[in-house]
C-alpha cells in the first residue's frame, strides 16, 4: 500500500518539526517576559496563522511532487521545501539560547529570502503551488518585522 503524496509529505513536516524540537530544545519562559508592542493584539493568533502556513506549504509541495513526480528537479525542490521549514523552526531556538531578538530577525530574513528563491522555482512547476507559498511570504516579513519592533523595546536582548 502506498501512502498518498500529500500525506508522505504531511509526515515528512511532521517529523521534520519533531525531530527538530528534539534537538534544539530551548527556555521559552525568557521570550515570553520580554515587552512587545501595543499593537501586536493578535500574539494568541500566531500558532494557528504558522499552522495555516504549513498546510499551505504541504499543498504546495503536493502539487509540484504531482507535476512531475519523482524527477531530479522535483526532488530538488522537495528539498527546498525542507530548508525553508529548517529555516521557520529554527527561529525560536536562535532567539531563545541566545536571547538575542537581533539574530532571531536576522534568521527571520534568511527564511524569508529562501522562501522567495524557493517561490521563484516552484512557480515555473505549478501556479497553484506558487500562490500556496503566498501565505508564508506575506506573514514572514510581518513576523520579522515584529521581532524588530520587540528589539527596540528590549534593547539588553
Amino acid at each position: 500500500m502506498t501512502l498518498p503524496s500529500w500525506l508522505s509529505i504531511a509526515i515528512i513536516c511532521f517529523l521534520t518539526g519533531f525531530i527538530f524540537s528534539k534537538l534544539f530544545p530551548y527556555n521559552f519562559r525568557w521570550f515570553m517576559q520580554l515587552r512587545r508592542p501595543r499593537w501586536l493584539t493578535f500574539e494568541r493568533a500566531i500558532p494557528f496563522i504558522w499552522i495555516s502556513i504549513f498546510i499551505c506549504a504541504i499543498a504546495s509541495a503536493t502539487f509540484v511532487w504531482e507535476a512531475d513526480p519523482a524527477k531530479l528537479n522535483t526532488w530538488i525542490l522537495m528539498a527546498g521545501y525542507l530548508i525553508v521549514e529548517c529555516a521557520v523552526l529554527s527561529y525560536t531556538p536562535i532567539i531563545c539560547r541566545l536571547r538575542s531578538l537581533k539574530a532571531g530577525s536576522i534568521a527571520g530574513s534568511i527564511g524569508f529570502i529562501l522562501g522567495v528563491i524557493l517561490s521563484t522555482q516552484v512557480w515555473q512547476v505549478s501556479t497553484w503551488a506558487g500562490v500556496l507559498l503566498l501565505p508564508y511570504l506575506l506573514w514572514s516579513p510581518i513576523g520579522t518585522y515584529v521581532t524588530w519592533a520587540m528589539m527596540r523595546l528590549n534593547p539588553q536582548s
